[in-house]
């Protein structure tokens, strides 16, 4: 059987300000033409869907022609399950009716059953029984009791997490056994493994209050010929395993990820051993980070120009020399080019006054943590006093990701 494994597609996710639907589009049917040309029986998508828990009309439209589209072609599954930045009860709503089409959605962990998914061939005989593990909210396998520090947080969610996958593996091990047939098991999370890649302005979020519960790669059960995980955007193993993997993001989520190759997973399960492939993913949209004084940014913007490419900028200025026209000659050195800037930093400026930065940098360019970070820099907290104001503002944001489908 041949799987494609792909992560963190966050359709309607934006670029300062930028919607990127043309983007997404064109990710769609390219991932369309790949499923058909490589023979892709089952497609797993390992959560953060959207960008949003309540995503725009057009971002769900597109997934839904996605769907649609691919139900006709030779791929006989999909299954999909919730990131932390989807809506459970979004997700959940239209899953009686994908069914129809074989998309299999796991959004939320109401009962483990619902989690291992038997999937079936044409004929109608069980060929590949997967676990499909939603993101799992820290309500959901940590009790909360007075008194408690970081380490006993950490201890608790480490060993919940832990808990939760040894129970979907002993009830993917037990159907099988009915099955009476030796079909292989894959594994499906959204989550953050210890010692895994991220890369800077990526929009990943910590999972858990004081960057807690980055797991080890023994909580996946050894049942698990191949453990499809999402969550982080760069590709890569989890502890040297060629089975255990992040395919990452698709497309790039920011510019800190302008020069990263994207790839998707493909797995050959095979009676003798599992094979995995990395497809690697074309460029939609151009990105480039130029940084330097401005000598090295008017030659780079120069040295982009002849590429001739639609190419989006991300520039950082950090020269010694006060440049208050930096805009200005900034217009001037692209115009008549296809690059176009979105965001333009004077770190000059920035590190002496934050009142008086030249920024494009809009609010949704941010973070939360960062902006907490700015706030707590302009109101000149202590540095003894940040860290467990940080803590307690992780905590709040922390309840309102987990809760946001409660308000919609």
């Amino acid at each position: 059987m041949r799987i494609l494994h792909t992560s963190d597609l966050h359709i309607g996710k934006t670029l300062c300000g930028r919607k990127r639907y043309e983007e997404f589009l064109a990710f769609f049917d390219w991932l369309y033409d790949t499923i058909k040309e490589n023979e892709i029986d089952a497609l797993l998508i390992a959560g953060d869907i959207f960008d949003t828990t309540t995503p725009s009309n057009r971002a769900q439209a597109l997934y839904y022609q996605f769907l649609r589209n691919v139900s006709t072609s030779n791929c006989r599954h999909i299954v999909i399950i919730a990131g932390n930045h989807d809506s459970p009860s979004f997700l959940n709503a239209p899953k009686e009716l994908l069914k129809i089409l074989n998309v299999h959605v796991v959004a939320d962990t109401h009962d483990i059953n619902n989690e291992v998914i038997i999937l079936s061939n044409p004929q109608n005989v069980p060929e590949l029984i997967v676990c499909a593990v939603p993101y799992l909210r820290d309500k959901e396998i940590r009790t909360v009791e007075a008194g408690e520090d970081m380490a006993d947080k950490e201890r608790k969610l480490l060993q919940g997490i832990l808990d939760y996958y040894a129970l979907v593996g002993e009830c993917a091990e037990q159907k099988r056994a009915e099955l009476a047939k030796n079909i292989p098991i894959v594994g499906m999370g959204h989550l953050f493994t210890a010692g895994a890649q991220t890369a800077d302005d990526d929009g990943v979020r910590e999972l858990y209050v004081g960057n807690l519960a980055h797991v080890a790669s023994d909580v996946f059960p050894s049942c698990f010929s191949y453990t499809a995980l999402g969550h982080l955007h760069i590709p890569q193993m989890v502890s040297a395993s060629e089975t255990i993997r992040y395919s990452g993001s698709p497309l790039p989520m920011g510019f800190g990820e302008a020069n990263h190759t994207k790839s998707l997973c493909q797995i050959d399960l095979e009676p003798d051993g599992v094979a995995v492939k990395l497809i690697e993913v074309p460029t939609f949209q151009h990105l480039a980070s130029v940084k330097g004084d401005w000598d090295t940014i008017s030659c780079k913007i120069a040295e982009l120009s002849e590429k001739d490419l639609n190419i989006w900028l991300d520039i950082t200025y950090t020269g010694d020399e006060i440049m208050g026209d930096l805009q200005e000659r900034l217009t001037d050195s692209s115009q008549d080019t296809k690059l176009e800037i979105l965001r333009v930093k004077n770190k000059q400026l920035i590190d002496r006054t934050l009142e008086q930065t030249i920024t494009e940098e809009a609010l949704d360019d941010l973070d939360e943590r960062e902006v907490f970070n700015r706030c707590m820099e302009a109101h000149n907290v202590p540095d003894d006093q940040r860290q467990e104001l940080l803590t307690a503002y992780n905590e709040i944001l922390q309840a309102l990701f987990e809760n946001d489908e409660l308000a919609e």
